[in-house]
């Protein structure tokens, strides 16, 4: 009696992922699979908005009086708002694991581990970028003094955009550069065209759900979107996309909460609403990018050495 081969002792498993291929062109799935998560991406985010901020206008407009015109971000629907970008991470990544394999670990740093020291140093240095950005800010676009007040509303404010708005800004990092660039980027075989291709897809989803209809807004977005991807890029994970992301909205809407007259942080995405001087945010974006280029450099020195 002949002994039976079993030929899925012997079949090489697929790879899943390619840890020689850069950040963002690293994985490998079926064609299909990037649409699907897309799909749910874009019907999360919707339905989390749709059901938090429901959730909280009940609260304000039913139980506090809030007018229903109102549409400033106040504590509460801030928090709601933040939460619904948040709450994407535990469904997207593991449904990435589910029809890839891919392990969780590989949507924040491929070819090494992600390092919380990293994030640590990327975030004190683009909080100085930030510093000095909101610094020469005033001097193309002032702010009127009188807008400044701290009420109970702007304490409450201040302190969830502390708390929640970090990890907003991670989320989003991990679903648009760390899911979505490399899943649009498996159509392609080669690593250049799979990252222009990867890039370009995520940054203009990540821009459209903004839903933003002034161009320079617009712009800004997709500027934030395509610098964070190259930083992903070159530092091979997550961390200096983090960082600057979680540094750019913490200032922006922390010097939001301050100048609202002691109320909520108004919200006026509508044509018009920007304006040129959105090209200093651009410039910074740039310089974070030469930023995280030139350190990966001296890593790589260094290590050669």
């Amino acid at each position: 009696m002949t002994a039976r081969s079993d030929t899925r002792s012997t079949a090489p498993a697929p790879r899943r992922v390619d840890t020689v291929r850069p950040f963002g062109a690293h994985l490998a799935m079926s064609w299909w699979k990037p649409v699907v998560m897309t799909v749910v991406v874009v019907a999360m985010t919707y339905l989390l908005q749709l059901l938090l901020l429901a959730g909280a206008a009940v609260v304000e407009v039913g139980m506090l009086g809030k007018d229903p015109a109102d549409e400033s971000l106040t504590p509460l629907t801030y928090l709601a708002l933040n939460l619904s970008i948040i709450l994407l991470v535990p469904i997207v990544v593991p449904l990435l694991r589910l029809v890839t394999g891919t392990p969780w670990r590989e949507v924040l740093a491929v070819g090494r581990r992600f390092s919380w020291r990293r994030l640590g140093r990327w975030t004190a240095v683009f909080a100085g970028l930030m510093v000095a950005l909101n610094l020469v800010l005033p001097l193309v676009q002032p702010s009127p003094l009188a807008a400044v007040a701290v009420t109970g509303t702007t304490v409450a404010l201040l302190a969830i955009i502390l708390l929640t708005t970090p990890l907003q800004a991670a989320a989003e990092e991990i679903v648009f550069r760390g899911v979505l660039t490399a899943a649009y980027g498996s159509w392609l075989r080669s690593a250049r065209p799979a990252l222009a291709l990867g890039t370009s897809l995520s940054t203009v989803l990540f821009a459209l759900l903004h839903t933003s209809a002034d161009p320079w807004m617009l712009l800004n977005y997709l500027g934030l979107g395509a610098s964070t991807a190259l930083m992903a890029m070159l530092s091979r994970g997550l961390e200096a996309s983090i960082a600057f992301h979680a540094m750019n909205n913490v200032f922006a809407m922390g010097i939001g909460a301050v100048f609202a007259y002691g109320g909520g942080i108004a919200q006026d995405r509508s044509a018009g609403a920007g304006g040129s001087y959105m090209l200093l945010f651009l410039l910074a974006q740039a310089v974070g990018v030469l930023i995280v280029w030139r350190a990966e450099r001296r890593r790589a020195a260094t290590r050669d050495t």
